[in-house]
């Protein structure tokens, strides 16, 4: 059996995080949120007062700041940022109206992408972003770019937030997507863009076990190759 690293990336709300998750949990793999990380840096920057157009000021910040993933019982991982949990803070409107703009930030991207670097030496993770598999790990075995139309993602990620206590409206929350795909696909470091060998998965009008049982069927091909 080969040992393999799943690259998923694709734009906000596409249920990448959830999708890997699940993919991780059915074959045994580590799953690694690479996305709650620049969640974590944006939202200590927004606690800090870190202007966040003060590139040096970022930069200077990113040494007082540690992430780690602790599992809970159910073995998913839960963000932490210099030793305190920050799972739920770092999902509010505010750090996703913030966050593609730190992490287009070279600086912070560099710091993210060593410590994504350590996870996967061992292989056998699945982890999900926008850079995974053109950036981070282009050597990976398995590369899945995620899509679905804007008006479901948003409506995807209103649910979420609604379900967490998140006031917001749908027009709020698809201006939110719509930006944060402008600013992810033109950032100037590692954009968001499909690596050449990587299977586009159009989950608009697919069930969450559905995009799950796919991923799982493509990974376990490459297993057992």
């Amino acid at each position: 059996m080969n040992k393999i690293i799943i690259a998923i990336d694709g734009y906000s709300a596409c249920g990448k995080s959830t999708t890997a998750r699940a993919v991780a949990s059915k074959l045994g793999f580590i799953y690694v949120d690479s996305g709650a990380m620049y969640r974590a840096v944006t939202y200590y920057l927004l606690q800090n007062n870190i202007p966040l157009n003060d590139v040096e000021a970022i930069s200077k910040a990113l040494g007082s700041v540690e992430i780690t993933f602790v599992r809970d019982e159910a073995g998913n991982p839960i963000t932490y940022l210099n030793g305190s949990s920050v799972e739920e803070e770092i999902r509010e409107l505010k750090v996703s109206e913030n966050v593609s703009e730190v992490a287009a930030v070279s600086a912070v991207r560099k710091a993210m992408v060593r410590i994504q670097y350590q996870l996967g030496e061992s292989k056998n993770i699945v982890m999900d972003g926008r850079d995974i598999g053109t950036v981070v790990f282009p050597e990976a075995e398995l590369k899945i770019f995620m899509t679905a139309d804007p008006k479901i993602r948003a409506e995807r990620r209103l649910r979420e937030w609604q379900a967490s206590g998140v006031e917001a409206t749908l027009e709020e929350v698809l201006e939110n997507v719509v930006e944060r795909d402008h600013k992810d696909t033109s950032r100037e470091d590692s954009p968001l863009k499909k690596a050449e060998d990587a299977i586009v998965i159009d989950n608009s009008f697919m069930t969450f076990d559905e995009q799950v049982a796919e991923v799982v069927a493509l990974a376990e091909e490459r297993i057992n190759a």
